[in-house]
C-alpha cells in the first residue's frame, strides 16, 4: 500500500447463524481488500443462536459496490445477513411529532453541533405547532392531518415523503399516533420510537401525574424498535433518575423530558454507528 493512498473506513455489519468459521472468513476476506481492522464486536445469542458482529476495518478500497461483492462472495456459506457502508455515508431520517418538540429540538441541535452521525432530512407532523422550529433548523417541514377521515391518506403521504427523502430510518420524537401493522412491518427494525417508561408502567392520559399519585421513587424513559404491538418493540435504550416524594407533577413532567431526550438521542446514535442487531424481540447493542 502506498503511502500517498487515502484509506477508507467501512462499517460491516453481519448476522447469522452461529457456527465455525464466520470470523476467519470475515477477516480473510477483509485481509483480501488489504483491509485493516480497528474495531471488531461479536455476540451469540444463547436463545437463538444468532451470531451478531460488527467490524470497522480501513483499506485503499474505496469502491463500496466492489467491497460488498467480495465480501458477499467469500462469506455466502454462512448465509448471513450483511450491511456494508462508508463510514462517512450516513443514514438519513425522517422526524416525526406531534406538539411536545423537546425531543425534536435536542435532535436538531446535536445535528447542528455534529455530535449526531446521522442525516435528519425532513420533519412530519400531524400538527403545524414544530414548523417554525424545522424551519429555524433549515429542515423540511410536512404538515400530515391524522384523523378517521385522513388517517389511510396520511400513511400515504408519509411514505411519499420517505421515498422523496431516501429516508433509512423514521424517529418517532413523541409522535402521539398510532403506525398501521403494515407499515411497521414494512418498516420492521427501522423506526425508533422514545417511550416515558415507568417502573410499575402507566398508561392513558397524564401518566406523570399518575406517577406522582403513586409516590414513584423512579421514573424514565424506553427508546425501542416499533412494532404493531403497541410500545412493546424491542429495547434500544433505557434510563431513569431518581425521584423523592417531594417531587410534584411539574417537576416529574420537567424531568421526564430531559430524560426521553438523552435516551432518544443515545438511542439514535446507535443505530447510526450500526451497532445494534435485532435478534427476534431482543436487540444485541455493540459498546460505543
Amino acid at each position: 500500500m502506498d503511502a500517498e493512498e487515502q484509506l477508507v473506513t467501512y462499517v460491516v455489519t453481519l448476522q447469522c447463524a452461529d457456527m465455525p468459521g464466520i470470523v476467519r472468513g470475515a477477516s480473510s476476506a477483509i485481509f483480501s481488500l488489504g483491509g485493516n481492522i480497528v474495531e471488531n464486536d461479536q455476540f451469540t445469542d444463547p436463545v437463538t443462536g444468532q451470531f451478531c458482529m460488527r467490524t470497522r476495518f480501513e483499506t485503499a478500497h474505496d469502491d463500496v459496490n466492489a467491497v460488498r461483492t467480495l465480501l458477499t462472495r467469500e462469506l455466502a456459506d454462512f448465509s448471513p445477513t450483511l450491511g456494508i457502508r462508508r463510514e462517512q455515508s450516513r443514514h438519513r431520517a425522517v422526524v416525526m411529532v406531534s406538539k411536545f418538540d423537546h425531543c425534536l429540538a435536542d435532535l436538531l441541535y446535536r445535528r447542528d453541533q455534529g455530535d449526531l452521525s446521522l442525516d435528519l432530512v425532513a420533519v412530519v407532523s400531524n400538527h403545524d405547532d414544530c414548523g417554525p422550529l424545522a424551519a429555524r433548523h433549515g429542515v423540511p417541514f410536512f404538515h400530515v392531518p391524522v384523523d378517521e377521515q385522513h388517517k389511510a391518506a396520511g400513511e400515504i403521504e408519509l411514505r411519499s415523503i420517505l421515498a422523496t427523502y431516501d429516508a433509512d430510518y423514521v424517529i418517532l420524537a413523541r409522535y402521539m399516533q398510532v403506525l398501521s401493522a403494515a407499515f411497521c412491518s414494512q418498516w420492521s427494525g427501522r423506526v425508533i420510537n422514545i417511550h416515558h417508561s415507568f417502573l410499575p408502567g402507566f398508561k392513558g392520559a397524564k401518566p406523570y401525574h399518575q406517577a406522582y399519585e403513586r409516590g414513584v421513587k423512579l421514573i424514565g424513559a424506553t427508546a425501542h424498535f416499533v412494532t404493531s404491538d403497541l410500545d412493546e418493540g424491542p429495547i434500544i435504550e433505557q434510563d431513569v433518575v431518581r425521584v423523592s416524594h417531594a417531587r410534584g407533577p411539574s417537576d416529574l413532567i420537567a424531568l421526564g423530558r430531559d430524560i426521553e431526550r438523552h435516551v432518544l438521542a443515545r438511542a439514535v446514535q446507535l443505530v447510526a454507528e450500526d451497532r445494534v442487531a435485532l435478534v427476534g424481540s431482543r436487540t444485541v447493542i455493540f459498546a460505543q
